[in-house]
C-alpha cells in the first residue's frame, strides 16, 4: 500500500543522563496497583520467533556452544541424577571439574548442580531448537522430552531425590531449585506442542509439590543456619507456579507462590536480600550473591500481585531502587559473585552472565505485571550491551564475568593481582567447567526469553510492540490468522518495517513502543501516541506495511560513579583495545577457552567538549589521552563488538 510519508522530528541536543531508565515516574504506581490478572497477556512461546541477524547468531549458538554442551561436558549433562542417579542419603558429591574458588563452603551443594546445569541447559536449548525449527535439534528434543517423563513417579514425583531424602531436609538441598529449572523447560515444550501427556505430567508434578509442603503446615526454607544457596535458588519455584496460574487461571498456583514467598522471609537464609525485611529496609545493601538476588526479584512480584499487603509492594519498589545503584549503565549489574553493599563502576565491579540473564527475565516479568516501558527499555540494554558485550565476536563462547571496562581478560578482573587465588571467570569459554557449568546453559535461555517479551497482548486484543528486534508474530484473532513481522537491523539501525499478513482484511489496532532515547519520528502513515507509544488503529489488509524510523543523536550517559558512556540510540560504545589472544583448554572440534592481554595501555577521559559524530555505524568522538594529555578523535565501536575496551570515560 503506497502512502506518502508523514515526517514528525522533535530536535533535541546530546543529553547527559544518570543511567536508571527502569525507576520511571509511573512504576512506582504501578506497581501499587498491580493485581492477579498482569496488565499484559504474553503469547504463549513460540509465537514469537526471531528473523534476520537474531535468527543468524541464534543459529550459530545452536550449531555451535549452545547445541554441543552435552559433548563439551558429557558427564554432567548425561548425569541421571533425574532418574537411576537420583539423590540419596549415601550419595557423594560427584567431581565436576571446578576448582571451588569463590564457592561458598560444604559439598553438599555440589549434589545438585548438575541438575541445574542440565535443566538450564535443556531450557535453552530446546527453546532455541524449536524457535528455529531445527529438524535435527528437535529430535533430540523430543527424545529428551520422553526420557524424562519416564522417570516420574505414580505419585506425580519428578525430581533428583530419592524417596529417603525428597521433601524431608534440615540443610542444604536442590530440590525446588531442580525441580524450578527442568519444569520452565517443560512448560515451554508443552506451550510450543500442546502435547497433552506433558501438561498433565507438569500438574501431577506441581501437585506433589503442593502435598508435600502444604500451605502453612510445612517450612520448604526452614534449613537452619548454615549454607543453603540451593534452597535459595528454589525460591524460583514461583517461575513455574506464575506460569500455570496463567496458562489456567487457578489461583491455588499464586497462592502458594506468595506462601513460597513469605516463608522464605521468615527463617534464616544464606542468600537475604529478596527477604521481606531487608527488602523493606532502606538502609539494607544488596550484599548477596548477585544471581540469587536478581532472581529472587521475580517471586517479589508474583508474591506482590498476589496479596493485598502493601507491604511486600513496598519492598519490591524499595528493591527495585537497590538493583538500580549496582547497575552500570550497559545494563551490568553486580555479579562478581557477591555483589558486597558496592555500587556499580564501569572498571571496579564485573557482571555474570547468569545475572544478566536473571535480571532481563524479571524485568519482563514486571513489564508484563505493570505495562511500564521504562521496563522494556531496560530489558534492551541488558540484551543489546552488556549480554552482547560479554559473548564473544567471533568465537562460540562466552565469559562468565566481564567488566564494562575490560582492560584485560585472562582470568582475573582487569588483571588484578590475586596471590593465593586462583580466579578464572574472567575469560571467554564455552563452558566454564573449572568454574561452574552455569553460565553456558544460561547464555543459551537469554535470547529466548528475550524473544518471549517482544509482543504481548492489551486490551481488546491489541497487538504491542514493546521489545524492538528482528522477529515475527503469529497469533490468531477471531479466528483470523495474523502474522507481523518486524523487519530490521536494530539496533545497528534504527529502522523497522512490519509487514503484516493476514488470512483476510481485519481490524486491528497497534502499539509500537517509542523510545526513551527517540528524538523524532518518521512514519509511512498517521498514527496518536498514548504515553511512550505509537497507536495505528485502522482496517489492515495483507501484506500492509508500516514503516517506521526513530531519529537521535549521540547521547553521554553518566554512571553511578560519574563515569560518561556515549549511547547512539540503545547502544553503547567503546574504544577497543589491541590485544594478544593465547588460547587455553581445547574441547572437542575446536571449541577452545580464550584469554586476551593488551598490548596497549591508553586510557582516555572524558571532554565536554567531546564533539561526537555517529558515522557509519561507529563514533568519532574527542577525548583526552592521559597518557598524552593532548585531546585526540577517538573512533568507537559499538560495544557488542568489542573484546577489551574503555567504555566508560
Amino acid at each position: 500500500m503506497s502512502r506518502k510519508f508523514i515526517w514528525i522530528i522533535l530536535m533535541g541536543l546530546c543529553t547527559s543522563l544518570v543511567a536508571r531508565a527502569q525507576i520511571s515516574e509511573s512504576l512506582p504506581k504501578a506497581i501499587e496497583q498491580m493485581k492477579e490478572v498482569p496488565v499484559y497477556t504474553s503469547f504463549p512461546f513460540g509465537a514469537i520467533k526471531p528473523v534476520g541477524w537474531l535468527k543468524t547468531q541464534m543459529q550459530a549458538d545452536l550449531n555451535g556452544f549452545v547445541g554441543n554442551l552435552d559433548k563439551l561436558v558429557p558427564d554432567l549433562i548425561n548425569d541421571p541424577i533425574y532418574g537411576s542417579g537420583r539423590l540419596h542419603k549415601n550419595s557423594k558429591a560427584k567431581d565436576l571439574g571446578n576448582n571451588k574458588e569463590g564457592d561458598a563452603e560444604g559439598d553438599e551443594q555440589y549434589k545438585w548442580w548438575n541438575s541445574e546445569s542440565q535443566s538450564n541447559w535443556w531450557d535453552g536449548y530446546l527453546r532455541n531448537a524449536l524457535l528455529l525449527n531445527d529438524v535435527k535439534h528437535i529430535a533430540r528434543v523430543k527424545k529428551y522430552i520422553s526420557d524424562i517423563l519416564s522417570t516420574q513417579d505414580a505419585d506425580g514425583y519428578l525430581g533428583i531425590y530419592a524417596s529417603d531424602l525428597r521433601y524431608h531436609f534440615t540443610s542444604e538441598n536442590g530440590e525446588l531449585w531442580a525441580k524450578a529449572t527442568l519444569y520452565r523447560g517443560l512448560l515451554a515444550y508443552y506451550e510450543y506442542t500442546k502435547e497433552p501427556q506433558v501438561w498433565n505430567a507438569l500438574v501431577r508434578a506441581v501437585d506433589n509439590v503442593m502435598t508435600n509442603y502444604p500451605v502453612d503446615a510445612s517450612h520448604p526454607f526452614d534449613t537452619g543456619k548454615n549454607y543453603n544457596g540451593g534452597v535459595g535458588h528454589g525460591l524460583t519455584f514461583t517461575d513455574v507456579l506464575d506460569r500455570m496460574y496463567q496458562l489456567t487461571g487457578e489461583e491455588k498456583y499464586l497462592d502458594y507462590a506468595l506462601f513460597l514467598y513469605l516463608d522464605y522471609s521468615k527463617f534464616y537464609a544464606w542468600e537475604r536480600d529478596a527477604q521481606l525485611t531487608n527488602a523493606l529496609n532502606k538502609e539494607y545493601k544488596l550484599n548477596c550473591h548477585a544471581v540469587h538476588t536478581y532472581e529472587h526479584l521475580r517471586p517479589m512480584i508474583v508474591a506482590a500481585s498476589a496479596s493485598e499487603d502493601v507491604k511486600i509492594k513496598k519492598a519490591l519498589m524499595e528493591y527495585l531502587r537497590k538493583i538500580n545503584t549496582v547497575t552500570t549503565a550497559t545494563g551490568g549489574a553486580i555479579g562478581d559473585e557477591w555483589i558486597g553493599g558496592r555500587e556499580a563502576d564501569a572498571t571496579h565491579t564485573g557482571y555474570e552472565y547468569c545475572s544478566l540473564h536473571e535480571l532481563l527475565d524479571s524485568y519482563g516479568v514486571l513489564l508484563q505485571r505493570t505495562g511500564d516501558t521504562a521496563l522494556a527499555e531496560s530489558i534492551e540494554n541488558i540484551f543489546y550491551n552488556a549480554a552482547q558485550g560479554a559473548r564473544h565476536p567471533y568465537h562460540s563462547c562466552i565469559a562468565y564475568l566481564k567488566t564494562d571496562n575490560s582492560y584485560q581478560m585472562d582470568g582475573t578482573r582487569n588483571g588484578d593481582a590475586e596471590p593465593g587465588k586462583t580466579q578464572t571467570r574472567y575469560k571467554y569459554s564455552p563452558v566454564h567447567q573449572d568454574v561452574a557449568v552455569c553460565c553456558a546453559p544460561n547464555a543459551g535461555r537469554i535470547t529466548p526469553y528475550f524473544l518471549q517479551n517482544a509482543w504481548m497482548q492489551g486490551k481488546n486484543r491489541t497487538l504491542i510492540a514493546n521489545l524492538l528486534m528482528p522477529c515475527r508474530l503469529d497469533t490468531r484473532i477471531d479466528g483470523n490468522r495474523v502474522c507481523i513481522e518486524n523487519q530490521t537491523e536494530y539496533p545497528l539501525k534504527n529502522e523497522y518495517k512490519f509487514v503484516i499478513t493476514l488470512e483476510r482484511p481485519m481490524d486491528l489496532t497497534l502499539k509500537i513502543r517509542r523510545p526513551q532515547w527517540a528524538e523524532g519520528v518518521i512514519c509511512s502513515e498517521s498514527y496518536k501516541e498514548e504515553g511512550q507509544y505509537l497507536i495505528f488503529k485502522r482496517k489492515f489488509n495483507s501484506k500492509d506495511q508500516v514503516r517506521l524510523s526513530f531519529k537521535t543523536n549521540v547521547r553521554v550517559v553518566k554512571g553511578i560513579k560519574g563515569e560518561h558512556y556515549f549511547f547512539y540510540g540503545i547502544q553503547a560504545f567503546a574504544y577497543p583495545l589491541k590485544f594478544i589472544e593465547e588460547k587455553g583448554r581445547q574441547y572437542i572440534d575446536g571449541f577452545t577457552d580464550y584469554f586476551y592481554k593488551p598490548v596497549e595501555n591508553t586510557r582516555y577521559k572524558y571532554i565536554e567538549n567531546h564533539r561526537s559524530i555517529y558515522r557509519n555505524g561507529k563514533l568519532e568522538v574527542f577525548l583526552l589521552n592521559e597518557v598524552t594529555g593532548k585531546e585526540e578523535k577517538v573512533e568507537l565501536l559499538p560495544i557488542s563488538q568489542t573484546i577489551l575496551r574503555q567504555a566508560g570515560f
